[in-house]
């Protein structure tokens, strides 16, 4: 057994790598290769580079945009006993450099950056002092313009590499084009081209649409047929309690998930779900990153995704143990307007995104000329109710003003209160002499928390309230004042987006919009609605082809299996009479080879219907042709 499957058995509980992964693993660490792996959602990515920074001295530098998925990452490697780390756009000067000079000292084999820290210049000059042996680039697409997701900060992260040249970059994806995959290694700076990829193609996953008016009672039709735990995707918020309330009121055991949910009540939720408490859960696009749920038996789209990638990778939420399962997605005309609009919601007027820019300036209370490096609590409900703007508009104009490099914006979470004594543990037990009235608090903290004195630690208030049979506002009161006498750093948890000045304010005529990130953009967002709205709306192309053929796979079969590989089954010959043909023809044909003549000879039916069956066969990789006259029952579909 390799040193690797080793390590997946010892932390994973798995004997055997899945295909492609140890082959991406030893790519990057035993020949030292940039590598740009392509595995479709559920994957297994992130043993891909865990495994091989386990197997060697050093530390891994992780490059998520995902702050969320960032800290469940970081919490479970802790769990496991692996020291990890994470820095994002939010924390303070103090906690950042804490974190750092600890990956100096190797305190940490994970380091999780978002792209945005990673150019600031605390970060470029620890990193020359840190033995890194790989860097790992998650959701690699959003470097690349053509990527679904871009990113501008992404295109700073090949800067790094002259600070160490000799480490090599592992870029990771679930979906990338020919283009977007050519794009990621140019623009990561590969010294050659390194490409893994696992075929995108889902045998066990049943790709249908439906056009239908009441998606309501369609929706009851498909989960009442269907078996297992599912998952419902909605545009908004709104929809996803309204969905879920529909179901409960029809028998069906559903909740609601999205942002804005309180997180002890997300994760109530997800565990719920996962444990099959929960049958059906009803979400937007919130759900389902780093969530790995093997045995769903359908995922249904209410709505129509903005592009293939992000449907390709919500739909590849079905099935992952490899049994039987449904993607379905529901339309109507309306939602077809509804998605054209997006073009135009998307991308406001210029001068509306200026006039929001000024709001924000003077909302911030910040003059033209400075504001730069500020870090400031942004709510966006209550911006837009001061100004009367939409909320639309706002968030749109608040990317693109992200993408021009003139702000940063965070998304909202939920940040756990953290504490760091500023004091050794000998002047510490003097403040305790003094002060007798914290000295069962500070015992406290340090019988219920490790590593207080070397890094920010996460603790909870309630429970610390708990411990001592006291109220959560006593807590408090007592980390305040230790923090205002300069013993503990203590930062209470938060719950809001950021926004960070990266430049000073600017006037209107020095606001500039690039042709790339505005125009550009916008006809690729167009170009990505025409081709959802292709697979939508086709009536005459297999659905998976369509999926495989959009990622590259130009010569990817018909599956056999989706709505319109039946209706044209349908169009030669009745359900019944087909099922019945091919059950004689698998028969008669076995594992040996026969041909036409005799085929059609032991098959008691009409000879058309007999032909058209075994054409159909043949043309979606049924039945092997071995040459013009024989022909052999394919035992592997």
């Amino acid at each position: 057994m390799s040193k690797y499957r080793d390590i997946l058995e010892k932390y994973w509980g798995y004997p055997n790598f899945r295909p492609l992964q140890e082959d991406i693993i030893r790519s990057v660490s035993d020949d030292n290769k940039d590598t740009l792996g392509l595995l479709p959602t559920g994957g297994g990515k992130s043993i891909l580079f865990q495994v091989p920074t386990l197997s060697k001295k050093g530390l891994c530098v992780v490059i998520t945009p995902l702050i969320a998925l960032m800290k469940d990452q970081v919490e479970n490697l802790q769990k496991q006993g692996i020291k990890a780390q994470a820095i994002y756009s939010g924390m303070s000067k103090h906690e950042i450099d804490l974190a750092l000079n600890n990956a100096v000292y190797g305190a940490f084999k994970f380091l999780y950056v978002s792209p945005e820290r990673l150019s600031t210049e605390i970060f470029l000059t620890r990193l020359p002092d840190m033995n890194v042996n790989l860097v790992a680039i998650d959701e690699s697409h959003c470097i690349s313009q053509w990527g679904y997701d871009f990113r501008p900060s992404y295109l700073q992260i090949s800067k790094i590499r002259k600070y160490i040249p000799d480490v090599p970059f592992l870029a990771l994806t679930a979906t990338a084009t020919p283009e977007v995959v050519e794009d990621i290694q140019q623009k990561l700076e590969f010294k050659t081209t390194n490409v893994f990829k696992k075929s995108f193609e889902r045998t066990n996953l049943i790709y249908l649409v439906r056009e239908v008016d009441d998606k309501k009672a369609y929706l009851l039709k498909i989960i009442n047929r269907s078996k297992g735990s599912g998952i419902i995707y909605v545009r908004n918020r709104k929809k996803t309690k309204d969905i879920a309330f529909f179901l409960q009121e029809n028998k069906i055991s559903a909740d609601y998930y999205h942002a804005g949910i309180d997180h002890k009540l997300k994760d109530y939720k997800q565990t719920q779900w996962k444990k099959g408490n929960t049958r059906i859960i009803v979400s937007t696009n919130a759900f389902g990153m780093g969530i790995d749920k093997p045995d769903v038996r359908v995922v249904i789209h209410l709505d129509i995704p903005d592009s293939i990638e992000a449907y390709f990778q919500e739909a590849g939420r079905a099935g992952r143990d490899e049994k039987k399962s449904y993607a379905v997605l529901l339309y109507n005309k309306l939602d077809i307007t509804n998605l054209k609009k997006r073009i135009t919601t998307d991308f406001p007027p210029i001068n509306n995104i200026k006039k929001i820019y000024n709001a924000l300036g003077n909302y911030f209370q910040i003059p033209v000329g400075a504001g730069q490096g500020m870090l400031l609590d942004f709510k966006l409900s209550d911006f837009v109710k001061t100004f009367k703007f939409s909320i639309l508009e706002v968030y749109n104009s608040v990317k693109l003003l992200q993408l021009e490099g003139y702000i940063e914006s965070t998304e909202e979470l939920r940040n756990k209160s953290k504490v760091n004594f500023l004091i050794g543990r000998n002047d510490l037990y003097k403040f305790q002499v003094a002060n007798l009235k914290f000295d069962a608090f500070i015992k406290l903290l340090l019988r219920s928390y490790t590593g207080l004195f070397s890094t920010y630690v996460a603790i909870d208030e309630e429970y610390l309230a708990e411990k001592t049979n006291s109220k959560v506002d006593v807590i408090y009161d007592y980390l305040q004042k230790l923090d205002k006498v300069n013993i503990i750093k203590y930062i209470p948890q938060r719950k809001t987006p950021f926004i960070i000045y990266t430049t000073e304010r600017l006037d209107d005529k020095n606001l500039r919009f690039t042709k790339e990130n505005y125009q550009k953009r916008k006809e690729r967002l167009e170009k990505k609605i025409e081709a959802i709205l292709h697979y939508a709306t086709s009536e005459n192309e297999c659905r998976s082809k369509m999926l495989l053929s959009y990622f590259g796979d130009k010569k990817a079969k018909k599956c056999g299996e989706c709505d319109i590989c039946k209706k044209t089954q349908e169009k030669f010959l009745s359900k019944k009479d087909f099922d019945t043909i091919q059950k004689k023809i698998k028969a008669v044909s076995g594992n040996k080879e026969i041909g036409i003549k005799e085929l059609v000879d032991n098959i008691n039916h009409n000879e058309k219907k007999v032909l058209n069956t075994l054409n159909w066969l043949i043309e979606h990789d049924k039945i092997i042709v071995l040459n013009e006259n024989k022909y052999k029952w394919n035992n592997e579909k």
